[in-house]
């Protein structure tokens, strides 16, 4: 799914998918669906899209409080950033992009679980551009996880938000099911 010099594990040959193309198996009219127009895609990020994925990544952690003194570190970054090319890791990226415009990101992992043979894919992080929210670019990027995970041959595609983020929830409420988990954490 990454680019060409990626090595190591299953990758999907799929590197490009269209909003409108694919099928689907929700029954709304295709309006309601994407209100972007008919040139969104979401495909694999390339090396050559770090100046414009960055934006998008700085707002993801603006939004969950991590800018100025409490910023990532650059290495963390840096390094996010390298695992998408990675052949060894599990980890991917994805980007919504329009008349060459990156839209919105999505990161995604495949891991081991307790329960099933197969791998589970996590949404880890999900953010688009101020100008594109509303117009079905998150659910573009939500859906295009959705294939990626399937050819990679995980049955379950899961995520968490912060309860407070009552707009993402919205669309995430048609998208998928809330299963009542609660999150516990401690830092070490």
């Amino acid at each position: 799914m990454h680019s060409g010099d990626r090595s190591g594990g299953v990758k999907p040959e799929n590197d490009l998918i269209r909003s409108r193309g694919a099928p689907r198996e929700d029954k709304a009219p295709a309006h309601e669906r994407y209100k972007m127009s008919d040139n969104l895609s979401v495909r694999s990020v390339r090396r050559s899209d770090f100046d414009k994925w960055l934006p998008l990544w700085d707002g993801y952690n603006a939004f969950y409080g991590r800018s100025g003194p409490t910023a990532l570190a650059r290495e963390i970054t840096e390094m996010t950033w390298q695992r998408f090319f990675d052949g060894y890791e599990p980890v991917y990226g994805l980007v919504a992009e329009s008349d060459g415009e990156l839209l919105g990101l999505t990161h995604y992992l495949l891991h081991r679980s307790t329960t099933l043979i197969e791998p589970l894919c996590y949404l880890q992080d999900l953010f688009t551009s101020e100008a594109a929210r509303g117009k079905g670019v998150g659910r573009a990027l939500i859906e295009s996880v959705y294939a990626q995970a399937k050819l990679l041959g995980s049955p379950r595609v899961y995520w968490q938000t912060h309860q407070t983020n009552a707009t993402a929830r919205t669309l995430y409420d048609k998208v998928a099911e809330h299963q009542g988990f609660i999150i516990y954490r401690k830092q070490l």
